[in-house]
């Protein structure tokens, strides 16, 4: 039996990699108009012809054999690894509007040794620009099968399947003359690492050299490597830099004879016109603000209505089944535990759809690079990078799909460092909280007779949120030990249309990817909930149920208000209850009574949960929402064992402060876990936000009481 071949697609990140993997093996694969998307070694399978299969490597891109970034080195191990000989032969895609950058990549893998068929994409677009390539030309000069192709309309996939096969079927080994002469300074080093490893390339030589120490090899291999860099006296950086300067002078002459380039000098490129407007120095941060505030107001707007439909066929779902069911532990299971619970997790879907739908939409059209490119000398300055505004500014509407987001941050450090700080952002669940206690505590007044006090308020909750996560990441930089360079390495694509089907896929995906990950350990949580606000010790739950069982009998016009009475009774009594007064001690300090300590519990399902905790516990009949003024009386009512008012000003702003600082959010502790791989990172997380919360919650009660 024949053993199956291998082959492994290799380029620039954003040079039509992906779109090609999923045209040979058909697999379903994001494809970004981003740098950066291919994070992982991915493989499939695709069949030549004769029927012949074949499995695919899609390898991440990367820009060229020096690995900058985490993906970067996936490709380099995998190609020069001394385990990793199993691959036959490589398929290079280069970006034909850019082939001076492409062929950089495209001569350092020739110089390893192994068949190569470059594939030219973006071949339309390079016309538009004045670019015609001549394939046979190229081919001659490199030495190489080239053929163009358009992977979107699977134009030359069948002649690139023809020639991988030609390729895979010859039978002696393919001697590649060098695209360019090893330094002389790097001959006599190279000459001893090819006595210890016959089969190597002069060039894949260099690189044993240069990163032996990432291929694994035993201690005895590594010392004679160090011996033979110290002997000959072996500079990384001067052989890099010779090599570099040698390889573009090459490309400088094969471009010469197989590229004319059509140029008009009074007539700019349509993206740079653009770019002259989107990334100036000053217009531009007004439109990246612009954009991102249209983009934060579409997922509120867009999102309202299919999430209040969700709550509705939700609350009627369960008022059905309460209905039809009768009264016991298993129906106000089904009821309270597994349907509130999955109406929790269904009710962010539109949210996550909507945010990553739009921000597929900046990717597609080239701007997200943009937003990128600008924000980078902020988030620098706090340890993150260019591409962590996007996640922090979708935070704003949920602090889920934002860090599922933090994917394309390339480096481990800033990566993780967004996604710790993520939760500071304000996120719609919250608003509930902020609405209601802002009634309470903040007067209704205008400064100058036009500023809403209640609205600066708000927006410095906002403000206050942003602030902290810089200043969070500032320090966390310091004390993350993951010692990786950071680059902020981007292309700027060109500005093109929108791929609709593109944006639809990575919705759905998104979508799946929340409910059927995230969404698990949600409902986990949701039942232990449950359970702890339906069952308590001893029988003072069953004397409550009896006792309001004869007061509702006897004044049945009152049982809406009974049943509420007899609700917060029996959730006092409840274990969530009993937490709520066991941790009024730590609490106190805060201005919190242990009617907040449950709300606390209970609303780590949720943060709006906090609303509907408060109207159980006050017995507040009818519609629970934060805006029924019967709600707000209550509350602005309560007093405490002394008498004293329980929502003081100093009790509201330190409740505001702690819902902003505190990780109270199951479903972002299950997207953290899911995202660092790990319980580690979140556990981390929740210890240092709850501290923060206290500590800042606490000053603001004992300076504002």
């Amino acid at each position: 039996m024949q053993r199956p071949q291998h082959i492994a697609l290799l380029g620039n990140p954003n040079s039509g990699k992906s779109s090609l993997f999923n045209a040979l093996t058909g697999l379903n694969q994001k494809v970004g108009n981003f740098p950066g998307v291919t994070i992982e070694k991915k493989s499939g399978t695709a069949v030549l012809p004769g029927n012949k299969k074949i499995t695919v490597f899609d390898l991440p891109g990367s820009y060229s054999l020096y690995p900058r970034r985490a993906d970067e080195w996936v490709a380099y191990r995998a190609l020069l690894h001394p385990e990793q000989d199993n691959i036959e032969l490589l398929v290079v895609v280069a970006d034909a509007s850019s082939l001076r950058r492409n062929l950089l990549y495209v001569s350092q893998l020739m110089d390893l040794g192994k068949p190569i068929v470059l594939a030219l994409t973006m071949v339309d677009m390079a016309k538009k620009r004045g670019i015609k390539v001549d394939n046979a030309a190229l081919s001659n000069a490199l030495g190489i099968p080239v053929i163009s192709i358009n992977p979107r309309t699977n134009k030359g996939i069948d002649k690139l399947k023809i020639s991988i096969a030609e390729e895979l079927e010859k039978t002696e080994p393919v001697l590649h003359k060098h695209f360019i002469s090893l330094p002389s300074s790097a001959e006599a080093a190279v000459k001893n690492i090819r006595e210890l490893f016959p089969t190597l390339s002069e060039y894949h030589a260099v690189h044993y050299l240069m990163n032996h120490e990432s291929f694994g090899f035993d201690d005895a291999m590594q010392e004679q490597i160090e011996n033979i860099e110290k002997n000959y006296g072996f500079n990384h950086t001067r052989i890099q830099a010779e090599e570099i300067q040698s390889r573009y002078s090459r490309i400088r002459e094969i471009m010469h004879d197989s590229v004319k380039e059509v140029t008009n000098e009074e007539r700019k490129r349509n993206t740079e016109k653009i770019d002259d407007i989107l990334i100036h120095r000053v217009w531009g941060y007004f439109i990246m603000f612009a954009v991102l505030f249209l983009l934060f107001q579409s997922v509120f707007l867009l999102a309202e209505y299919p999430m209040t439909g969700i709550e509705w066929v939700f609350a009627e779902l369960s008022t059905w089944l309460t209905n039809i069911l009768p009264a016991s532990w298993f129906s106000d299971l089904l009821v309270n535990g597994v349907i509130a619970g999955l109406g929790g997790i269904i009710v962010f879907v539109p949210q996550i759809m909507i945010l990553f739908g739009l921000i597929t939409l900046l990717e597609d059209t080239g701007y997200m690079a943009r937003i990128s490119f600008l924000s980078d000398k902020i988030m620098r300055k706090a340890g993150l990078n260019g591409k962590s505004v996007m996640p922090m500014i979708s935070a704003f509407a949920c602090a889920v799909p934002a860090i599922m987001s933090a994917r394309n941050i390339e480096n481990r450090k800033e990566r993780l460092l967004t996604i710790l700080v993520t939760p500071f952002m304000s996120c719609s669940a919250r608003l509930p909280v902020y609405t209601i206690l802002i009634a309470l505590v903040i007067p209704k007044k205008l400064i100058w007779g036009i500023i809403s006090m209640q609205g600066v308020v708000m927006m410095g909750l906002y403000l206050l949120g942003i602030l902290m996560a810089l200043a969070v990441a500032s320090v966390l930089k310091w004390i993350i030990k993951i010692k990786e360079k950071s680059f902020f390495i981007l292309e700027l694509p060109l500005y093109r249309p929108p791929r609709w089907k593109n944006i639809g896929i990575s919705m759905v995906e998104k979508a799946k990817i929340f409910v059927l990950e995230a969404g698990k350990v949600i409902m986990i949580i949701s039942l232990i909930l449950w359970l702890l606000s339906s069952y308590g010790p001893g029988d003072k739950r069953e004397e409550i149920k009896k006792e309001y069982a004869a007061k509702i009998k006897s004044n049945p016009a009152e049982a809406e208000s009974l049943e509420s009475e007899m609700n917060a009774g029996l959730l006092e009594h409840s274990y969530a209850g009993i937490l709520g007064h066991a941790i009024e001690p730590a609490i106190k300090p805060l201005g919190y009574d242990w009617k907040i300590g449950i709300a606390l519990i209970t609303s780590f399902a949720a943060r709006e949960v906090f609303v509907g905790t408060m109207a159980t516990l006050y017995s507040v009949g009818g519609d629970a929402d934060e805006e029924n003024p019967t709600l707000r009386k209550k509350m602005n009512a309560a007093v405490k064992e002394d008498g004293s008012k329980v929502y003081t000003l100093g009790t509201g702003v330190s409740l505001m402060i702690f819902y902003l600082l505190a990780m109270q959010c199951m479903s972002t502790m299950a997207i953290v876990r899911r995202e660092t791989g790990s319980w580690k990172w979140p556990l981390i997380q929740f210890a240092f936000m709850t501290v923060l919360a206290y500590v800042c919650s606490l000053i603001a009660y004992q300076v504002l009481k």
